[in-house]
């Protein structure tokens, strides 16, 4: 059994921060949050100085698009992403043109992530194709060319498209980033997208990981989503964020798991655990420090700060274990 004795929160270094690269900060837009909350909570964020908002289109909750054109609607500067849309709910001429009119009404403002969405949802519908990837690569290339303005034909296995244009092109098109999680799909976001979304939990040694297989050009974006927790008591911050931390070493978070040091250990301990919440109440402290941004303000900055130094463009802040609004507060002290 892993040594369940709590370990001391790494305090940084006194310029640790500076000698990082620069690091956007967003916050993620909670899936169950209120409906008469969500443009506040929006508000807010853009208020409190966050450079990005995330929503997310999980199935059963509420639509990417709809989400994101509402929020810009409702702010002024803060970038927002969709992450992720699975690219098989929609055909690829019909999504362009919702992409497009997000990036026409609010130009420099928009981020699309796309991905093959959870199997089990997209069996759900009725959507999961025979051939993910392929998927996945004919519809970022007919996006790319549909979105720069050009007339696109193309007679693939899954994208078929007849003279296909946008008759207004935004000038300045939405980034194209990919939600990857395994070495072919962070290939295809190398290739052929502006960035790469990372789900979480992202630590530098997954980044390493995921970053060897992307092989990214210059100007390739690298978004991770972390659950997080901002507390001067660290015990409370890691309380918190527990709970959301329950799915980690179930099967498809196996590679975000594989690179750490406790990869093994983590393993035998979710196995010879009844149920999800004895596992994460056994779960040492120092596993909940690596996993998630925990701690007081400056911890979490260094943090962040670590994830810059291994490549990541943009930290997005998941909140854990309190009300969301009393998260965003939070989190405005590592802003």
């Amino acid at each position: 059994m892993p040594d369940a004795t709590p370990a001391p929160v790494p305090a940084p270094g006194p310029d640790q921060a500076e000698h990082a690269p620069a690091v956007s900060v967003g916050v993620m837009l909670p899936r169950d949050l209120p409906a008469g909350e969500v443009l506040a909570f929006a508000r807010r964020a853009e208020e409190l100085g966050f450079a990005e908002l995330w929503v997310v289109e999980d199935l059963g909750f509420r639509g990417g698009i709809a989400q994101a054109a509402a929020v810009l609607a409702a702010t002024e500067r803060i970038r927002v992403g969709i992450g992720l849309l699975p690219t098989a709910a929609r055909n690829v001429g019909f999504a362009a043109m919702e992409m497009n009119t997000l990036a026409e009404l609010f130009p420099g403002r928009v981020d699309v992530g796309l991905g093959h969405g959870l199997p089990g949802w997209m069996r759900q519908v009725g959507a999961w194709p025979a051939s993910p990837l392929t998927l996945l690569s004919e519809e970022l290339d007919a996006l790319r060319g549909l979105l720069r303005g050009e007339s696109v034909s193309v007679e693939g296995r899954y994208v078929r498209l007849r003279d296909v244009r946008l008759e207004s092109p935004a000038p300045q098109p939405p980034s194209l980033l990919v939600g990857a999680r395994r070495p072919r799909t962070h290939r295809i976001a190398g290739e052929l997208a502006d960035g790469t979304v990372l789900a979480e939990p992202v630590t530098p040694e997954y980044v390493a990981v995921a970053l060897g297989h992307t092989q990214p050009p210059a100007g390739h974006r690298v978004v991770a989503y972390d659950v997080a927790a901002v507390h001067d008591d660290a015990a409370v911050a890691r309380h918190r964020a527990r709970p959301a931390l329950e799915w980690i070493g179930e099967p498809d978070w196996s590679v975000h798991i594989e690179p750490l040091p406790f990869a093994r250990e983590l393993a035998e301990l979710r196995a010879s655990c009844a149920d999800r919440a004895e596992f994460t109440r056994r779960m040492p402290d120092a596993w909940v420090d690596r996993l998630a941004l925990v701690g007081p303000a400056d911890v979490v900055r260094a943090r962040i700060a670590e994830l810059g130094r291994a490549g990541v463009t943009s930290v997005v802040l998941m909140a854990a274990g309190v009300d969301a609004r009393d998260a965003l507060e939070s989190f405005a002290a590592v802003v």
